[in-house]
C-alpha cells in the first residue's frame, strides 16, 4: 500500500473518528441536557475510553485534517471553478484546521497533559474574541466572522434541502432514501448550529463584548426544549452520516508522491 492508499484509508478512520463526537454530543444533550462541542466530547471519550481508542481517533482526525488541507491546495475533490469552487476549498481549509486542532487535543489527552475541564467552544470562541478585539478594527473582524459562519449554516441548510451531500457518495448507496434523509436532518442541524454561533460573533462584535461570542457548545445550552434535543437528534444523524461517510465516502487519492517528488526536486543539490 503506498503513501497514497495509507492516508485514504486513515482519512475514513477520520470520518468515523467525526462521527463519533457527534454521537457524543447528541447523547449528551439527550440523556442529560449536557451541552458540548467536538473538544468537549473528546475529552468525556479520553474520560471513558480505552488509550488505543484515542490513538485510533488521533491518527484519523490528523489525517482528515490533512486530506481536507490537500483539498484546499490541490482541489483532489474536484471542486468547480469561480466562487463557489473558491468556497468549497476555502471551508475544506478551515475544516482541516479544525481536525488537525482536534488530532493535537487528541494527542494532549494520551500523554496526560490537557486540562480535565471540557474547556470546548465558549471558552475559545470568547478568547478568539477578545484577541479580535485588542487589535485595530477588532469589532469589525468579529462581524465579519459572524458573517461567514452565518454563510456557512445557510449553505448547510441548502445542502440538506437539495441534498447535495450525496455527490461524494458510492452510488451503491447514494440513491437510498434513508441516506438522504439521515444526511439530510444531520445537515440541516448542523446548519441551525453554525447560524446561532454566528449571531453570538455578530452581537460580540456589535457590543463589543467578547464574552457573548460562543460555539457549539453554548448553542446548544441556549436551545430551550424541545429544540435542544431536536438538534440533537439532528446531530445524531450527522454522526450516523458520517460514519456511512467513513465507509461509502468517494475518497480522491492525494497524490502524496508526486508532491514530495516535486518538493525533491526544489531543494539544491
Amino acid at each position: 500500500m503506498n503513501a497514497s492508499a495509507r492516508l485514504t484509508t486513515l482519512t475514513r478512520l477520520g470520518f468515523a473518528a467525526r462521527g463519533l463526537l457527534y454521537l457524543v454530543i447528541a447523547f449528551l444533550v439527550l440523556r442529560g441536557g449536557r451541552a458540548e462541542d467536538p473538544s468537549g466530547a473528546l475529552q468525556v471519550l479520553a474520560s471513558g475510553a480505552g488509550k488505543w481508542l484515542l490513538i485510533l481517533m488521533t491518527a484519523g482526525l490528523l489525517a482528515y485534517g490533512l486530506w481536507r488541507l490537500a483539498d484546499a491546495a490541490l482541489n483532489i475533490e474536484r471542486h468547480p471553478d469561480g466562487s463557489k469552487g473558491l468556497g468549497e476549498r476555502l471551508g475544506a481549509a478551515a475544516s482541516g484546521l479544525v481536525h488537525l486542532f482536534l488530532a493535537w487535543q487528541a494527542v494532549r489527552l494520551i500523554r496526560g497533559t490537557a486540562s480535565s475541564s471540557s474547556g470546548g467552544g465558549g471558552g475559545g470562541a470568547e478568547q478568539g474574541a477578545q484577541t479580535a478585539l485588542g487589535l485595530p478594527g477588532g469589532a469589525l473582524l468579529l462581524l465579519l466572522g459572524g458573517l461567514v459562519l452565518l454563510g456557512v449554516g445557510l449553505y448547510q441548510l441548502i445542502k440538506a434541502y437539495k441534498t447535495s451531500f450525496r455527490k461524494h457518495l458510492d452510488a451503491r448507496v447514494a440513491n437510498e432514501s434513508w441516506v438522504k434523509w439521515v444526511g439530510r436532518l444531520g445537515y440541516a442541524a448542523r446548519g441551525l448550529v453554525f447560524l446561532i454561533t454566528g449571531y453570538f460573533l455578530l452581537q460580540a462584535g456589535l457590543d463589543e463584548q467578547a464574552s457573548e461570542a460562543g460555539g457549539m457548545r453554548e448553542a446548544l445550552a441556549w436551545l430551550t426544549n424541545p429544540w435542544d434535543s431536536i438538534v440533537a437528534v439532528g446531530l445524531m444523524m450527522f454522526g450516523i452520516f458520517s460514519l456511512i461517510e467513513a465507509r461509502y465516502r468517494v475518497i480522491h487519492d492525494v497524490p502524496v508522491e508526486g508532491a514530495a517528488r516535486a518538493a525533491r526536486s526544489k531543494l539544491p543539490v
